[in-house]
C-alpha cells in the first residue's frame, strides 16, 4: 500500500518577517491551515498512512493540531529534518517509515483543486510506475519543467531552467515506486547544495518508467511561497467556498465521505469548532449524500 510523505519542512525566507516565528505551513489559506490543503490531497488519492516532515522546531505545533490523525480515520507520523537540503532529501529521511512501500510526496505548500482530481489521484495511486504532472505555466523559469518530442513523448525534465523547452512545470507532487528512497541516496547535490528530486525523477524517466498527466486548464495548481501567493490562494478558495457552500480539502468532510469516520465521530469533530461556522458546516453533512467529488 502506497503511504504518503508531506513536507512541511524549509525556513520560508520568501515569507520573512510572517514566518520568522512560525513555519510557512501553519499560516492559514481562508478559513484553514495551509497544511490541511496537501494532506488532503493525500487523503483524495487513497492515501492514509501518512509522514509529515518538518523542522525540530516546528514539530510541537503540527503535532497540537494534527495529532495523530486517527481523528480523521487515518494515521500521521512525523520526522524532523535539521536543515532544508533538497526535497529528494525527505525521500532518505522517510526511508525507515516507507520500509520498501511505494510513496507519494506533496509539498507543504501546494494547493491542487479541480474537476476530476480525485479520480486522477487515485489513477495514480494505482500505477506501478512513477507518476509526476504538467502544468502550463506563464513563468516555467521557476520550475522543473517538462520537454516533450513532437509525438508527446517526454525527452527531459530540467529544474528552473534558464531557457525552458515548454511551458509545462512539474508541480510538487510525485508518486513513487517502492525505489525512491534507493535512487535519492545516489543523488549528488547540485550547484544549488540541494539533493534536487528532478534527479530522482530522471532516473524514472532513463528507465523509462515514469508517467507524465497533465492537468487540464479545468484544475488550479497554486504554489503559496510568497505574500502575494498566499493573498491569491486566500481570494480563491474564498470565491470558490461562498459561491458554492462547499469547503475545500475540509479533511473532516473527505474523512466522513470515504467512509474513514462515521456519523458520530463527525458530530464529536464538530463540536469544538461551532463558533467558527467550521463546525456548523461539519453538522450539515450529516443530510448530504457524497455522490459526486466535491472536496
Amino acid at each position: 500500500m502506497r503511504k504518503g510523505i508531506l513536507l512541511a519542512g524549509g525556513s520560508g525566507t520568501r515569507l520573512y518577517p510572517i514566518t520568522q516565528v512560525v513555519c510557512k505551513q501553519l499560516l492559514p489559506i481562508y478559513d484553514k491551515p495551509m497544511v490541511y490543503y496537501p494532506l488532503c490531497t493525500l487523503m483524495q488519492a487513497g492515501i492514509t498512512d501518512i509522514l509529515l516532515i518538518c523542522a525540530p522546531s516546528d514539530l510541537a505545533l503540527f503535532k497540537a493540531l494534527l495529532h495523530n490523525g486517527h481523528q480523521w480515520g487515518i494515521n500521521i507520523e512525523f520526522a524532523t529534518q535539521a536543515k532544508p537540503e533538497g526535497l529528494a532529501q525527505a525521500l532518505i529521511i522517510a526511508d525507515p517509515f516507507l520500509a520498501g512501500s511505494p510513496c507519494a510526496m506533496i509539498l507543504g505548500d501546494n494547493l491542487f483543486y479541480g474537476h476530476q482530481l480525485q479520480h486522477i489521484l487515485q489513477a495514480a495511486n494505482e500505477m506501478s510506475c512513477a507518476t509526476v504532472f504538467g502544468y502550463h505555466v506563464a513563468n516555467p523559469q521557476a520550475y522543473g519543467v517538462i520537454e516533450f518530442s513532437e509525438n508527446n513523448h517526454v525527452i527531459s525534465i530540467t529544474e528552473k531552467p534558464t531557457e525552458p523547452k515548454s511551458h509545462f512545470a512539474m508541480p510538487g507532487l510525485y508518486f513513487f515506486d517502492s525505489h525512491a528512497s534507493e535512487y535519492a541516496k545516489t543523488v549528488t547535490p547540485s550547484l544549488r547544495g540541494e539533493l534536487e528530486i528532478v534527479d530522482v525523477i530522471n532516473q524514472y524517466l532513463e528507465l523509462d518508467n515514469l508517467n507524465v498527466k497533465i492537468l487540464s486548464r479545468g484544475t488550479a495548481w497554486l504554489d503559496t511561497g510568497t505574500p502575494d501567493a498566499i493573498a491569491e490562494a486566500t481570494q480563491y478558495i474564498a470565491a470558490i467556498e461562498k459561491r458554492q457552500g462547499l469547503k475545500v480539502s475540509c479533511p473532516e468532510e473527505i474523512a466522513y465521505s470515504m467512509g474513514l469516520i462515521d456519523h458520530f465521530q463527525l458530530k464529536i469533530l464538530a463540536e469544538p469548532l461551532l463558533k467558527s461556522g467550521y463546525g456548523e458546516y461539519l453538522l450539515s453533512l450529516l443530510d448530504k449524500n457524497f455522490p459526486d467529488e466535491i472536496y
